[in-house]
C-alpha cells in the first residue's frame, strides 16, 4: 500500500476511486465502505484510495483534543490488511477548514489526489461548515466527470456503528462490545518502562506501559483478560489492571499488564495488549496477602478466557 503523507507527496493519479473521511477505528461500518470501495475499484481496474485528515479536524475547528481509536500507524497498519492500494493523508489547517465544499472537491479531490469515482458513508459531510454532502458530489460529478456512491448505515445489535458508539464501549469497560463492532479486539500500544516492582514481589511481575500516544482511548479502569503481541509478532496470554493501585495508595493512572507463564525482560520493548474481556473492576483490598489471593483468583480466570484451560 502506498502511504502519501502531505501534499508535498501527494502525486494525481487519475485511476482513484476514492472515500474520504476520519475513519478513526476502522469499525464494521468504515469496513464495509471499504470492502465496497475496494469493488468498485476493481471493476475499473482503479486505484482504491483512502483519504483521511491529520490532525483531526476537531481539534483544528473546535481547539479540543480528540481521543483516538485508531493512531495514523494502525490506520495504516489495517488498511494494508485490508487491501487498500493507497493511503492519503491531508495535513488538516485552518486554512482548509474555510475551503468551500465545491472548492474542495475541484481542488483537492479532483485536481490533487484524482479522483475519478467516490464511495461515501450515508452521513458524510464536508467542506467549510460542513456544508457539502452527496447530492452536491453528484452534481459536481456531472460536471467533473466522476461518479458517487452511497453505503447506507451498518447496524450490529441495536446500535448504528460509529467511531461514537465504539467509543463509548471502550471508555465504559466493554471490550467485549467494542470487539463486536470492530471486528477485532480493540488494542493499545505501549513501551515497556521502569515500574515500583511491587507485583514481582508478591509473585506477579508486571509490565508497565507507557502508551505510544497520549490521546489514545483506553478501557476503564479495572482487571482484563488481554493477550499480548510483541515484537516479533508472538502471541502470550495475560492479565492486564488499568487503574490509581489503591490497595498500595496510588495515584496515578497506569497500564500494567501480567503475562501468564512468561520469564523474561520487557524493559524497552514495544507491547500491544489486545482486550478480550473485563474481569472486574479496581478496589482497594485490605491487605497486599488479599490482593496477592485475588490476583490468583484473576489469572485463573483470564486464563479460562483465553481459552488456556477448561
Amino acid at each position: 500500500m502506498r502511504r502519501e503523507h502531505g501534499f508535498g507527496e501527494i502525486r494525481r493519479d487519475e485511476r482513484s476511486v476514492i472515500t474520504i473521511g476520519t475513519f478513526d477505528g476502522l469499525h464494521r461500518g468504515h469496513q464495509a465502505i471499504l470492502e465496497y470501495l475496494i469493488e468498485c475499484a476493481r471493476a475499473v481496474d482503479g486505484t482504491s484510495t483512502v483519504v483521511t485528515f491529520d490532525p483531526h479536524p476537531r481539534e483544528v475547528v473546535r481547539g479540543e483534543s480528540v481521543p483516538l481509536l485508531t493512531t495514523l500507524d494502525e490506520r495504516a497498519e489495517i488498511l494494508a490488511r485490508l487491501g487498500i492500494d493507497r493511503f492519503v493523508i491531508i495535513p488538516f489547517t485552518h486554512e482548509l477548514s474555510q475551503m468551500s465544499a465545491p472548492d474542495y472537491v475541484r481542488r483537492v479531490l479532483v485536481d490533487t489526489i484524482g479522483a475519478r469515482d467516490i464511495v461515501i458513508g450515508y452521513d458524510h459531510a464536508f467542506g467549510r461548515n460542513r456544508e457539502g454532502d452527496a447530492d452536491l458530489l453528484r452534481e459536481m460529478g456531472k460536471e467533473l466527470g466522476f461518479g458517487i456512491n452511497v453505503i447506507p448505515a451498518q447496524v450490529v445489535g441495536r446500535h448504528v456503528v460509529s467511531s461514537t458508539e465504539v467509543r463509548h464501549a471502550v471508555e465504559g469497560g466493554d471490550v467485549i462490545g467494542a470487539a463486536s463492532m470492530l471486528g477485532r479486539n480493540y488494542s493499545i500500544d505501549g513501551i515497556v518502562v521502569e515500574g515500583d516492582r511491587r507485583g514481582r514481589e508478591i509473585g506477579f511481575p508486571t509490565a508497565n506501559l507507557k502508551l505510544l500516544d497520549p490521546r489514545k482511548v483506553t478501557p476503564s479502569d479495572g482487571v482484563y483478560a488481554v493477550w499480548v503481541v510483541d515484537e516479533e509478532g508472538r502471541r502470550h496470554p495475560g492479565m492486564m489492571n488499568i487503574g490509581v493501585r489503591p490497595t498500595v495508595d496510588g495515584t496515578d493512572r497506569r497500564y500494567e499488564v501480567h503475562l501468564i507463564d512468561f520469564d523474561g525482560d520487557l524493559y524497552g520493548r514495544r507491547l500491544r495488549t489486545e482486550f478480550v474481556e473485563r474481569t472486574r473492576s479496581e478496589r482497594r483490598f485490605a491487605s497486599l496477602d488479599k490482593l496477592t489471593r485475588q490476583l490468583s483468583k484473576d489469572r485463573i480466570r483470564c486464563k479460562a478466557v483465553l481459552g488456556l484451560i477448561p
